[in-house]
């Protein structure tokens, strides 16, 4: 017997054609019980630990933290520019290796650990550089970063429904954000508070939220949209 759309040679006892999945049928020939032609798919469940690659992950991070730290000591004496590199290399661990040593990693947990792993990094380069821009500039905007986005997480997470008004409200604290940047940088380096540049980013930011929320509140639009966008 052979397929009616492609022509391969099927067995008696094939009723779908596996090259086209067209129905195999003929009306005078009797089917017989047989084994198909090719092996049954066999899937195997195997459990993978995932803690060895992340073992050698560790020590590939590790790798540059140790020889920059001691090619800095060797050079100068003592822990200079090498401090930066190893804890730009750090920071980046915590981020991204960090909560894959644990089996289900609690996005609301973790992120204001990044935070506060980003705003110990900034502190050190404004200490190492006996600079004060920490406290009047980027604190306020770690905060401020951290609060927005460690709601947006928590929302998402335990909230099954309104995700149009979550992210809506997020693009709007977003552009709060980027006037933020330019106030509290004009506050930092003594310069006069003028909303300029940032009130593009702002702006937009603003118009998307709106567009979000109002698709969220009008039910015919949000469902015009979903089956338009196959949602």
């Amino acid at each position: 017997m052979y397929c009616a759309n492609c022509g391969v040679k099927l067995a008696d006892s094939e009723k779908v054609c596996p090259l086209c999945k067209t129905v195999a049928y003929h009306p005078d020939i009797k089917r017989e019980i047989s084994p198909p032609p090719y092996p049954q798919k066999t899937i195997i469940n195997e459990t993978v630990n995932p803690f060895g690659l992340l073992f050698v992950v560790t020590f590939i991070f590790l790798q540059p933290i140790i020889i920059t730290l001691l090619c800095d000591f060797q050079l100068n004496g003592g822990i200079t520019w090498s401090a930066y590199s190893a804890g730009g290399v750090l920071l980046g661990y915590i981020i991204f290796v960090l909560p894959n040593w644990f089996r289900k990693p609690n996005p609301v947990i973790f992120a204001p650990i990044d935070f506060v792993a980003s705003g110990l990094m900034l502190l050190y380069i404004n200490c190492a550089t006996g600079s004060s821009w920490f406290m009047s500039f980027a604190f306020p905007l770690l905060v401020y970063s951290c609060v927005l986005v460690c709601t947006v997480i928590t929302l998402c997470k335990y909230v099954r429904k309104g995700y149009l008004y979550i992210f809506g409200g997020s693009f709007i604290g977003l552009a709060g954000f980027f006037i933020m940047i330019e106030i509290f940088a004009a506050l930092a380096f003594g310069n006069t508070i003028r909303i300029v540049w940032s009130i593009y980013p702002a702006i937009s930011c603003i118009i998307l939220g709106i567009m979000l929320i109002i698709i969220a509140i009008c039910k015919p639009l949000k469902e015009s949209l979903r089956k338009k966008l196959f949602l």
